[in-house]
């Protein structure tokens, strides 16, 4: 297999491998109310998601870092196994607890995979075809999105809602036997890592708090509650304790130097704020129209169609863009569109129609495929060969995180107005304000961006990489 071919067939291994990831997060959701007949536990029903999510969000800076120490290959390969494991272990579920703790399971392996997809891709390739690549898996989530539903459906009424975990198997083996076999060459660290292992505690004790307080605030629709004002003071000391062993760690877990970096700072703020208004609002979009406009449930759903073909047109078209008039200009546009989606939401009402909620929805899937690859090949092109892995899953972390803070702050201010005795459609309102103003925010932010082209930060690297690790 000559290199050409063989990098082809890592290509295609990652892109299966991670779209078995983002489909997971859509898929389940169409078969819980069976499973929920099946096992029963309803009270558990929502830790389903949840418990996904925690592990996915904490441990993808981790996956990140241990790829830089030990390899790509051999990291990614573990991760796998986890995401397969706890795929054929939900899928034998006999009870609820036992599904959420096996789904937890499976989200720690999908925080690898969505985290070192990236990286591999970013080592493996050049400039130009990375750029293309990342657009190309950019836009595998929304289609990813829109088919998991549909997917999760089929399965549930025609096979088993075993099934819905069960059909990762065959396709997750094909992809662990490409990438073992082509992705060779990225498993030899040039020396023996040390790993920081009181780092690696202290960062997921603390974000595992953090998160947990931000669920259970949504969850609540209250951020006052003693149980949430705990978690979050508790997270917050641990994260504080954790900066403190960083600073002193040979190989930290999170290297802080990635910090001093412009760049750096500006993809993980501005894809943070973008997370957050995104994942945030965007949840409330098909309850507005089903609740306010009277839509059903068919229409609601298909009304967010058009944000993801626009941001899966958009992310292949900006990481081609990026190349020409450089980051900041790129990422300015994506942000002014969706801060004007968001603010076009703000003046929704019951006499909205379909034609025009599906315009402005489309508005926001631009900003986002004009925001999320661009600032992911910045930090590619910006930081040292051997902090790839740790700068990659940082910007995915800060994305994912934001996500769930967005999702939690504007959970709590629909509660807070419905319990003020308003209407659902102002009740929503303020949800979508909370979403403008977290855009305006990210919109300033993106002036952070440096100005230059990619071609730029990659010759400055390259004079300046040391050795890879791993790779």
């Amino acid at each position: 297999m000559n290199e050409e071919a063989r990098k082809r067939w890592v290509f295609a291994g990652v892109m299966l491998s991670i779209f078995l990831a983002a489909i997971e997060s859509t898929v389940v959701a169409t078969a819980m109310p069976t499973v929920v007949a099946s096992l029963g536990g309803i009270r558990l029903y929502s830790w389903v998601f949840s418990g996904f999510l925690l592990t996915q969000t904490v441990t993808m800076p981790l996956w990140g870092r241990f790829s830089d120490l030990y390899g790509r290959r051999s990291v990614y390969l573990v991760g796998l196994a986890a995401f397969l494991a706890g795929s054929a272990l939900s899928g034998a579920a006999q009870d609820m607890m036992q599904l959420v703790v096996f789904r937890m399971l499976q989200g720690a392996g999908a925080g690898s995979l969505m985290t070192l997809g990236y990286t591999i891709i970013g080592e493996l390739f050049g400039l130009e075809q990375r750029a293309r690549m990342q657009g190309y898996i950019s836009g595998m989530w929304g289609v990813a999105s829109l088919l998991g539903p549909w997917i999760g459906g089929v399965l549930t009424d025609h096979v088993s809602w075993r099934w819905v975990f069960y059909i990762n198997l065959p396709f997750g083996a094909i992809a662990m036997a490409v990438i073992a076999t082509a992705l060779t060459g990225m498993d030899r660290p040039v020396r023996r890592p040390v790993v920081d292992w009181a780092g690696v505690a202290f960062f997921a004790a603390g974000v595992s708090a953090v998160l947990l307080g931000i669920v259970d605030a949504g969850r609540a629709g209250s951020w006052s509650r003693i149980e949430v004002v705990a978690l979050l003071v508790l997270g917050a000391a641990v994260l504080v304790a954790f900066v403190v062993v960083e600073r002193r760690a040979v190989e930290p877990i999170v290297p802080l130097r990635l910090f001093r970096s412009r760049m750096v700072v500006a993809a993980v703020v501005t894809r943070f704020l973008a997370g957050m208004a995104m994942f945030g609002a965007l949840s409330f979009v098909p309850l507005f129209l089903q609740s306010v406009t009277g839509a059903t449930a068919t229409g609601a759903g298909l009304a967010l169609t058009p944000f993801v073909l626009g941001w899966v047109v958009t992310s292949v078209v900006s990481a081609r863009l990026v190349l020409r008039v450089g980051y900041r200009r790129v990422v300015l546009a994506g942000m002014a569109c969706l801060t004007g989606a968001f603010l076009l939401f703000t003046r929704w009402t019951s006499a909205l129609t379909q034609g025009v909620a599906m315009r402005d929805v489309v508005l926001a899937g631009v900003g986002m495929g004009l925001v999320v690859v661009p600032m992911l090949i910045a930090v590619q092109s910006a930081v040292s060969r051997t902090d790839l892995g740790a700068a990659t899953s940082m910007t995915q972390f800060f994305m994912s995180s934001g996500g769930a803070l967005g999702l939690s702050v504007m959970g709590a201010v629909m509660a807070q107005r419905l319990h003020a005795s308003l209407p659902m459609s102002g009740a929503l309102h303020g949800v979508f304000v909370v979403g403008f103003v977290v855009c305006l925010a990210a919109l300033a932010s993106a002036f952070l961006v440096p100005p230059g082209r990619a071609q730029d930060l990659e010759r400055a690297e390259m004079r300046g990489a040391p050795t890879r690790v791993g790779g």
